[in-house]
């Protein structure tokens, strides 16, 4: 029912005097500041401050309050006049501040824009307009109190200006105009080079041309990782999984880069309400339809889903088709704001198609989950046992989830229309019935780009489906040959990098700006980690011993766990021979720790062979923490995701805290339609970063370089910096926020190197029962490997996020 009420604001009727005669009397002093250094557009300050004396009749209402309709009436008459249009680019922190002073009733307001497209401003008394290249013109148009007493500054913040009509008093890089009319207050200032840059890449067709080249360039990624990752070895008889998830990655790949292309090139403003619904609709439908999630169970199945997606499906084009029945025009546009039934027709079209794509992303991923083997057996035999209970119990959620979408694009409109029309009301621009028409005709549009925009996630969940899925089949073929990998080889190989570029590769590439940038740092994200594990293949401790200890000591778990006794044996004789050289007691003698600490060196010298002995500094710890924790690497990256996941929620935690600090995000939670959920978005979307940053440390963590574990996290850490650091130095060249992808950097290598110290702790997870704390154990494990070193490097990475996180949060 609140959807057909109007606002206060929209029902009030301005037709009282402004006394135009009498503000005459008036003071005025207006000043403009130009900030280059605010991210990455020029931001326009205002401030202007009137006098005006009591006598004026305005100066009573001006004092009743601001939430009354005598107060509203009178601002508009002062910063207004007959101006009833929608202030889009103005914004503002608070409402004027109203005082007296002496004779006189002072009202100081202040507002703010930026400079993102080439569009007019209209920022208080000043308007800003795009001359042509770099040149933009400021003048002072007031819309009322023209025939006052004016005193106008302009801080143009460092850059070039040129006062063309000679009327300024130009000071040290500021221009003054005193007792000028406001037709003569006007001058040129040119954008810097790198903001102008942004704002013509930003709006220029190439940009979308990058935007569309990141997804095409994803979707060849995603293609070629699943044609490389179909099944070269037998499996067993009857068992066609494989290929079902190979293709379905691959339709996954033709449909993502197709669907995103075309949002992209249709843009919001090219389509009418019908059109979005007859085009959005059928495509979350066919979407649903093609990744066919009940493939693999019986025919119950399968109606479930189809019986509630074609229900919803015609439930949001009978409006189209049928626009009569809620009282709406064929075009869906009516010239005033519509009925109740009208608000419901359009609600129900923006629901059916929002709930349709949720419905295809999550029937997406349930496909590639359940035949990759990724969801536990509990969950895919309830589905095949109550398929219409499971449907719908998802289906409430979805519509959950697209109704408080709904909702928060109600609430937030509101809020803007509020803002932009204030202090006009139902007189600004179209009025407020075809603001409604507007925002709830886009609701599906504007989200559907939201959803899109994050199904990377969803790739992540195709590429590691298709990887698990590889990895259980050779195990069940060659379980042999499995216990004793190494790590990922061939394909997956591909499968893992990709999986590291889409999440959390992509994730600092969002903090990065420039979504030209996409397509590279995918490719330079993949190819950065296979040169890690080129030298890998080299320095790695487990290469450096050959293939044939590898197959001798820990194919099994029994020789393994042999292995790791004589680790533990090797860390305890250390322990003893550090006793005995700070000359306190020790259980053995000196020659009884040097004997048996030769025994273990020749038990390592021999299972080696002598065709290739261990290096010299190469110790049974050595071996044992290049393991890891479990027994196929596998096992190995799920572990180290789990601690990543934990370990990055401080990160994703101060992430988000500084998106809230900023005041003009802040401002966005409740005037942007999709600022809340996409806060939301960005929190997970961290969580999955770090996971899928921490898995693929574990997958790769036999062959990444380093002796030490913190090294291998350190050769992770590098392989995501290189990109990272290319992108600081473009956006360096561009003039362009680095800032916060440098934190996120850096949050990066905390996790990894937090991970890779934890992960060297399970290892030895059963030795904590006799040690006092993980703390303790940690000691024990690297004593005789600085043990100071590696917390010292762990403690310069906080230090340095956490400095340059408060730097930011000031």
């Amino acid at each position: 029912m609140w959807w057909g009420c109007p606002s206060a604001a929209a029902r009030h009727d301005h037709t009282e005097k402004c006394w135009e005669k009498q503000l005459e009397s008036s003071r005025v002093h207006a000043v403009l500041q130009l900030d280059q250094h605010d991210k990455e557009s020029l931001k326009l300050h205002s401030s202007m401050t009137i006098y005006m004396p009591q006598r004026v009749p305005l100066s009573t209402p001006l004092l009743s309050g601001a939430s009354s309709s005598d107060y509203l009436h009178a601002m508009r008459c002062l910063l207004r006049g007959k101006d009833n249009s929608v202030h889009g680019k103005e914004w503002r922190i608070n409402d004027p501040q109203v005082t007296t002073s002496g004779v006189d009733v002072q009202v100081s307001y202040d507002s703010f824009a930026w400079i993102r497209d080439y569009g007019p401003i209209q920022l208080g008394p000043w308007q800003i307009k795009w001359k042509g290249g770099r040149t933009w013109t400021a003048s002072l148009h007031p819309q009322a109190l023209e025939k006052s007493h004016w005193g106008v500054d302009a801080d143009l913040g460092g850059l070039s200006f040129k006062d063309t009509w000679k009327f300024a008093s130009p000071a040290n890089g500021k221009l003054e105009w005193k007792g000028r009319p406001p037709s003569q207050v006007r001058f040129d200032f040119d954008l810097p080079w790198q903001r102008w840059w942004l704002l013509s890449y930003g709006r220029s067709f190439w940009s979308k041309v990058g935007v569309a080249a990141w997804w095409v360039c994803g979707s060849v990624v995603i293609a070629l990782a699943a044609l490389r990752g179909r099944q070269t070895h037998p499996r067993p008889v009857g068992d066609g999984r494989g290929d079902s998830v190979g293709q379905a990655v691959l339709q996954w790949a033709v449909l993502s880069g197709s669907i995103a292309v075309m949002l992209i090139l249709t843009g919001s403003q090219a389509l009418r309400p019908p059109w979005i619904a007859l085009i959005w609709i059928p495509a979350g439908l066919a979407l649903t339809l093609v990744a066919r999630p009940w493939l693999g169970g019986h025919r119950l199945q399968a109606r479930a889903v189809k019986g509630v997606t074609f229900c919803v499906a015609a439930i949001g084009l009978l409006v189209v088709l049928a626009p009569a029945l809620f009282n709406l025009p064929p075009n869906l546009v009516p010239n005033e704001e519509p009925s109740i039934s009208g608000k419901i027709g359009y609600v129900l079209v923006g629901l059916a198609t929002v709930w349709l794509w949720l419905s295809a992303m999550t029937a997406w991923a349930w496909r590639f989950a359940r035949e990759g083997q990724l969801v536990p057996t509990a969950w895919t035999g309830g589905w095949d046992r109550a398929p219409i209970r499971w449907v719908a119990v998802v289906s409430v959620l979805l519509l959950a989830v697209a109704g408080g979408l709904l909702g928060c694009l109600w609430w937030v409109s509101e809020n803007q229309w509020e803002r932009t029309s204030w202090p006009v009301g139902q007189d600004a621009g179209s009025g407020h019935g075809a603001y409604v028409v507007t925002y709830l005709s886009g609701f599906s549009f504007t989200h559907l780009t939201l959803i899109f925009s994050y199904s990377w996630v969803l790739t992540g969940i195709a590429l590691l489906a298709l990887l698990h899925f590889r990895t259980k089949t050779r195990q069940e073929v060659d379980a042999k040959r499995e216990r004793s990998a190494l790590g990922p080889e061939g394909a997956d190989v591909l499968l893992t990098a990709a999986v590291f570029a889409f999440t959390a590769g992509l994730q600092g590439a969002a903090f990065a700006g420039n979504v030209g940038q996409y397509p590279v740092w995918l490719l330079l994200n993949i190819g950065s980690l296979f040169a890690a594990l080129a030298a890998g293949r080299r320095w790695s401790v487990l290469s450096r011993l050959g293939d044939g200890f590898r197959l001798k000591r820990l194919s099994r778990r029994k020789r393994r766990q042999e292995l790791r006794d004589k680790a533990h044996d090797y860390r305890n004789l250390d322990n003893q021979a550090q006793l005995l050289t700070q000359g306190r007691a020790a259980s053995l003698t000196q020659d009884q720790v040097e004997a048996q600490q030769r025994d273990l060196r020749q038990w390592l010298v021999s299972e080696c062979g002598k065709r290739n002995p261990p290096p010299e500094r190469m110790s049974l710890m050595d071996i044992a923490l290049a393991w890891g924790p479990e027994g196929h690497w596998w096992d190995n990256a799920v572990h180290a995701a789990r601690i990543a996941f934990f370990f990055g929620v401080p990160g994703s935690a101060g992430v988000l805290y500084l998106e809230l600090m900023d005041r003009w995000k802040y401002m966005k939670l409740t005037h942007e339609p999709t600022a809340i959920p996409e806060m939301v978005l960005k929190f997970l979307a961290c969580q999955v970063a770090w996971a899928a940053a921490g898995f693929t440390l574990g997958a790769l963590w036999r062959l990444l370089p380093g002796r030490h574990s913190p090294g291998r996290g350190g050769s992770l850490v590098l392989a995501y910096a290189m990109p990272a650091c290319l992108a600081v130095l473009l956006n360096i060249f561009t003039g362009g926020n680095f800032v916060d992808l440098l934190l996120y950097s850096l949050f990066m290598a905390v996790v990894l190197t937090g991970t890779s110290i934890w992960m060297d702790t399970e290892t030895f997870r059963e030795d904590q029962l006799y040690v006092h704390g993980r703390f303790a154990l940690l000691v024990s494990i690297y004593r005789f490997r600085g043990f100071a070193g590696h917390l010292a490097w762990l403690l310069a990475q906080l230090v340095a996020a956490t400095a340059l996180w408060e730097h930011l949060a000031r």
